[in-house]
């Protein structure tokens, strides 16, 4: 019996391409008191393995917190073994406003103390006594009201690229440490004001509200769904959004636009931007606002220092990122002396610039660009901007290709020159190793593919 992830990320990109079905992307979370949460963990990945969903999945004895990939047509499938469960019959899914079929690419289901990290431990504290849940156009009158504080209960990377206005966004590193901050900061308001809050999917917000009406605050009220039932209800019932920016996402996609406002910078030149990068820097990996120009200049680092270390010998790398204070630096959130323009705590809804439109496609829809892998990086050849790739299936000149990698992107280019072996051809084919130019760096964990 599998209760485990076998196959690596790479495999399962391959296997999603080579399906060619359209994916869904979703988060939900439930409250309850579950005796046995390791029983729970086995029964779901065995349910949900059998329907090829993917995702982060972190169960406790207080309930569920999950964000997945789900085939499309095994949705109905899926909500089907949720409403197994009573404190699960009727959830909300909330569906992603953009959707990426590579958002997750293992299934892993963990039991944990607590499905949200809150650092409280008040026996007397119940999280089911929650807060009043406000649809949209609800939230957005409680917003007009002059007696009402807003409070973003997310972290700083994610609020200085998007939030409410009039926010009130701690500048904190965890969920934890915003709530003893705001508690302080409200004492005074426990009895005449409404304190309103949100956050991505509600998971913060259900705790949150629970905490502040434990600590005596009279009007407690929070957003339905967070930000993400917040864009679907606006789109679909043509609400005005009050919501400024991108709303940060913890996939590989890092973010989801919700308005064509760009609130915040590039850490590195200034230049207006919302679209955060991990250090490709293994034994860094900072969280980081980056834009196109420094990303190819920084060829994805956070630093100097960063970037002369990716060019160094594999070997050497894996040396320098040895050792357990190496390692408690990796997935650092965006907080570095290297990032000139970082800005967190007090933001402006200010707009610096407008993102391009870009077309909506229907999550439902079968994918529009069809691709198959064709190979697989060996090496990049950094001074001559050379690509190294061993070819899986014929690859010829005239072919477009989509070279893609957890931190490389998705990249497109038309094949002008192909080399084998140090000779010219025309056309590769299965098990050469082939050589081109290539305008951007390649990593060893990025697959090629070539676009039907």
């Amino acid at each position: 019996m599998q209760l485990y992830n076998t196959l690596s990320a790479e495999e399962r990109a391959q296997l999603i391409d080579e399906a060619g079905k359209e994916r869904l992307t979703l988060s939900f979370y439930a409250y309850a008191n579950l005796s046995d949460p390791q029983k729970f963990r086995n029964d779901l990945f065995i349910a949900w393995n059998a329907l090829d969903t993917l995702g982060r999945i972190y169960v406790a004895k207080e309930g569920i917190n999950a964000q997945m990939s789900i085939p499309a047509e095994n949705f109905e499938a899926f909500r089907e073994t949720l409403e197994v469960y009573d404190f699960m019959k009727g959830i909300r899914l909330n569906v992603a406003v953009e959707q990426d079929n590579h958002s997750f690419l293992k299934l892993t289901i963990k039991v944990r103390n607590k499905i949200v990290a809150d650092g409280l431990n008040d026996e007397t504290f119940d999280v089911t006594n929650k807060g009043v849940h406000l649809k949209a156009q609800e939230f957005n009158n409680m917003l007009e009201d002059p007696n009402t504080i807003v409070v973003d209960f997310r972290n700083h990377y994610e609020s200085e690229v998007g939030h409410f206005e009039g926010a009130i966004t701690p500048d904190v590193e965890n969920f934890r440490e915003s709530l003893p901050i705001i508690n302080e900061q409200l004492q005074d308001f426990k009895e005449d004001k409404n304190l309103l809050m949100y956050c991505t999917g509600g998971i913060r917000c259900e705790k949150a509200s629970a905490y502040f009406k434990h600590q005596g605050f009279k009007n407690v009220f929070q957003l339905e769904g967070g930000i993400i039932e917040y864009t679907r209800q606006i789109k679909e019932e043509n609400i005005e959004s009050k919501f400024i920016g991108k709303n940060f996402v913890f996939d590989h996609r890092l973010g989801e636009r919700i308005t064509d406002d760009i609130i915040s910078k590039c850490h590195q030149c200034g230049k207006p931007c919302d679209n955060h990068t991990n250090c490709a820097n293994d034994a860094c990996h900072l969280l980081f606002i980056q834009c196109d120009d420094c990303k190819v200049a920084m060829e994805n680092t956070c630093s100097t220092e960063c970037l002369d270390i990716t060019h160094l010998p594999v070997e050497e790398q894996l040396r320098l990122r040895k050792g357990l204070q190496v390692g408690n630096k990796v997935f650092r959130k965006g907080k570095s002396d290297a990032l000139t323009f970082k800005n967190s705590g007090d933001l402006s809804t200010q707009t610096l610039a407008k993102a391009a439109k870009t077309e909506t496609k229907d999550i439902r829809q079968k994918i529009k660009i069809k691709k198959v892998l064709v190979g697989k990086v060996e090496h990049y050849y950094t001074k001559s901007k050379i690509g190294q790739f061993l070819i899986e299936k014929e690859l010829s000149v005239g072919d477009k290709v989509l070279i893609s990698g957890s931190t490389t992107g998705e990249q497109e280019l038309t094949i002008t020159e192909l080399h084998v072996n140090g000779n010219t051809v025309e056309t590769a084919n299965i098990g050469d190793q082939i050589t081109f130019e290539i305008p951007f760096r390649v990593r060893l964990s990025d697959k090629m593919y070539k676009i039907l």
